[in-house]
C-alpha cells in the first residue's frame, strides 16, 4: 500500500472555525437517527388519537425510511451542483416545518404526508454533512477524527432518541416527539451560515431529472421488496418489486453511459478502493442491523425484559459504538486503515460467536457483552469505510459519494434484517413443527409456528401444563434460530476480514487534496 505522509506541511490544518462547524454538523445527524426510532414509542398514543388502520399504521412508521432511502443519492448529487451548505439549510428548514406538521397532524393522511416530507428533508442531511466534512478537513488524520464524530452522532441519536421520546410521552401528547426537532433545526439555520463554508462543483451542468427519477424508483422498489421479504416472507409482491428495481436500475445505468454529463459518474465505481469500501459498509450494516433486531427480540421475548429495561441493557452498546468511533483516529496512528478494518471484523466475529452460546436461561450478561463487543468493533469499520468512500471520490463529487455511502448503509441494513430474519423464521418454524403436538388446539399450533410473540401470546390463554410447555418449546426454537443467525454473522464477518486483508490492503490510500470550490462562496 502507498503510505501517505499525513504530516505534509502543505496540507492546511483545520482551524477553530472548522471544529465549531463539526459540532454544528453533528446536530442534524442526531435528529436523522432519532426520527428513525422515536415514533415507535408513540404508536400506542397515536393509534388511540388518530385510529389508523393496520395498513395506515405501517405507512406512518415506514414512509420516513422509504423516502429517505430513495432520495439519498439524488440529494447528494444536488448538493454537488447547487451547494452543499445551501442544500443543508433548505433541508433543515423543511425538516423543521415538516416536524411541526407531523406534531399537529389532524388526520392519518396528513401524518403520512408529513412523515414523507421528513424523509425527503432528512435525505439532504447525511450527504450534505459528510461531503462538507470531506472539504472542511483536508488533513487525513483530522478528517478521520471528524468522520468518527459524524458516525458517533448517529449512534448517539439512536441511543438517546427512545429515552427522550419516552420522557416526552410520559407528560405530553404523541406529537411532542416531533417538536424536539424544531429548536435544533432553528439553531442550525442561525449558526450554520456563520460557521459552515459553501462548496459546489462550479463546472457542473443542470441535473438530469429523468435520471433522478429512475434512481429514486430503483432504490425505493428494491428497499420495499427487501422489507416485504422481512415482514411477510418471499411472495409475488416482493419478487415483482425486486425485479422491477433491477430493470429500472438497468435503464438508469444505460442512460448514464449515454449522457454527456451523467447524473452519477460511474467512473467512481471503477476505483477499486471506492467499490471495496462500499462493499465493506454493506457487509458491516448487514450483520449489525440483523443482530440489533434479533437481540431486541431476545431481550424481551426470551429473557422477558420490559421494553424500558431492554432499552437500558442496549444502551451500553450505543456507548461502545460512540467510543469505537472516537478511538478510531488514535488507532490509525499505529495501524493502517485496511488492516484495522480486518482486525475489527475479527473482533466483531468474536462478539457474534459469543451469541451462539446463549440459551433459554437468563443469559443477559452474555448477550449484553456480545452486543458491546461487536458494536465497539464495527464502529471503526463504518468510520473508515465512510472516510475511504468520500476520500477516493473527486472533491467536486463528494456529495454524490456521500449519498452513495448512506445508500449502501440503508441497503446493508435492509438486507441484514430481511435475510437473517428470514433465516430465523425458517429455522424457528422447522423447530416448532416437531415441538408442538396434537394436545394443542389447531389455532394454537398455527400461532406457535408463526412467531415467538404469537406463541407466547397463545400460551397465556392455555391451561397448565400446556401453556408452560408451549413457552419452553417456542423459546427453545427461537434460541436455536438465534444461534444459527449468530453463526452466519460470525462467518460473514470472518470472510469480510479475510477479503479486506487480501484486497483492500493492497490498494493505494488516498491522500489530501484541495477541493473544488465555487467562486466567492467559501466564507
Amino acid at each position: 500500500m502507498t503510505i501517505v505522509n499525513t504530516q505534509d506541511p502543505e496540507v492546511p490544518k483545520a482551524s477553530s472555525r472548522e471544529w465549531l462547524g463539526l459540532a454544528v454538523l453533528a446536530l442534524p445527524c442526531l435528529l436523522y437517527s432519532m426520527d428513525l426510532t422515536v415514533l415507535n414509542l408513540a404508536v400506542p398514543k397515536l393509534s388511540a388519537a388518530l385510529q389508523p388502520t393496520g395498513s395506515e399504521l405501517l405507512w406512518i412508521v415506514d414512509i420516513y425510511g422509504f423516502v429517505l432511502a430513495g432520495a439519498l443519492i439524488p440529494m447528494g448529487v444536488l448538493g454537488d451542483r447547487f451547494g452543499r451548505r445551501r442544500l443543508l439549510m433548505i433541508g433543515a428548514a423543511a425538516f423543521g416545518c415538516a416536524s411541526v406538521l407531523a406534531a399537529f397532524a389532524p388526520s392519518v393522511e396528513t401524518l403520512i404526508a408529513a412523515r414523507a416530507l421528513l424523509g425527503l428533508a432528512a435525505a439532504t442531511l447525511a450527504p450534505s454533512t459528510l461531503s462538507l466534512l470531506r472539504c472542511m478537513f483536508l488533513d487525513p488524520k483530522q478528517r478521520t477524527f471528524a468522520i468518527g464524530v459524524w458516525i458517533a452522532s448517529f449512534s448517539a441519536g439512536g441511543t438517546i432518541g427512545p429515552l427522550v421520546g419516552g420522557v416526552l410521552l410520559q407528560f405530553f401528547w404523541w406529537g411532542s416527539v416531533f417538536l424536539i426537532n424544531v429548536p435544533v433545526m432553528l439553531l442550525l439555520l442561525v449558526i450554520g451560515p456563520r460557521l459552515l463554508p459553501e462548496f459546489r462543483n462550479p463546472q457542473a451542468g443542470r441535473p438530469d431529472i429523468s435520471s433522478a427519477a429512475f434512481c429514486i424508483a430503483a432504490v425505493l422498489t428494491l428497499i420495499y421488496g427487501i422489507k416485504r421479504i422481512a415482514e411477510h416472507g418471499t411472495d409475488w409482491t416482493a419478487a415483482t418489486s425486486i425485479v422491477a428495481s433491477l430493470l429500472i436500475g438497468a435503464v438508469f445505468l444505460r442512460r448514464q453511459r449515454r449522457l454527456t454529463e451523467p447524473f452519477i459518474d460511474l467512473d467512481l465505481f471503477r476505483t477499486p478502493a471506492f467499490s471495496a469500501a462500499l462493499a465493506i459498509n454493506i457487509v458491516g450494516f448487514f450483520v449489525a442491523f440483523g443482530s440489533f433486531l434479533l437481540i431486541a427480540q431476545y431481550f424481551q421475548l426470551v429473557i422477558g425484559l420490559s421494553p424500558l429495561v431492554a432499552g437500558l441493557w442496549s444502551a451500553p452498546s450505543g456507548v461502545a459504538f460512540v467510543a469505537g468511533a472516537m478511538l478510531t483516529p488514535r488507532i490509525v496512528n499505529h495501524v493502517r486503515p485496511p488492516r484495522l478494518i480486518a482486525i475489527c471484523f475479527v473482533v466483531a466475529a468474536m462478539g457474534f460467536g459469543l451469541l451462539t452460546q446463549t440459551g433459554t436461561e437468563h443469559d443477559l450478561a452474555v448477550v449484553a457483552t456480545a452486543y458491546v463487543l461487536f458494536s465497539i468493533a464495527l464502529a471503526p469499520v463504518f468510520t473508515l469505510a465512510s472516510d475511504l468512500i468520500v476520500s477516493t471520490a473527486p472533491p467536486e463529487r463528494a456529495g454524490a459519494a456521500a449519498g452513495i455511502s448512506e445508500m449502501s448503509s440503508e441497503l446493508g441494513g435492509a438486507l441484514g434484517i430481511a435475510l437473517l430474519g428470514s433465516m430465523v423464521t425458517m429455522i424457528y418454524r422447522g423447530a416448532m413443527t416437531g415441538a408442538v403436538g396434537g394436545n394443542l388446539p389447531g389455532e394454537a399450533v398455527e400461532a406457535a409456528r408463526g412467531t415467538l410473540a404469537g406463541a407466547l401470546s397463545m400460551a397465556e390463554a392455555l391451561h397448565e401444563p400446556l401453556g408452560a410447555a408451549l413457552i419452553h418449546a417456542s423459546r427453545s426454537a427461537f434460541v436455536e434460530a438465534f444461534q444459527a443467525a449468530a453463526l452466519a454473522s460470525t462467518a460473514i464477518a470472518l470472510i469480510a476480514a479475510a477479503a479486506t486483508a487480501l484486497f483492500l490492503d493492497r490498494q493505494p490510500q488516498p491522500g489530501p487534496d484541495i477541493p473544488a470550490m465555487s467562486k466567492g462562496t467559501a466564507s
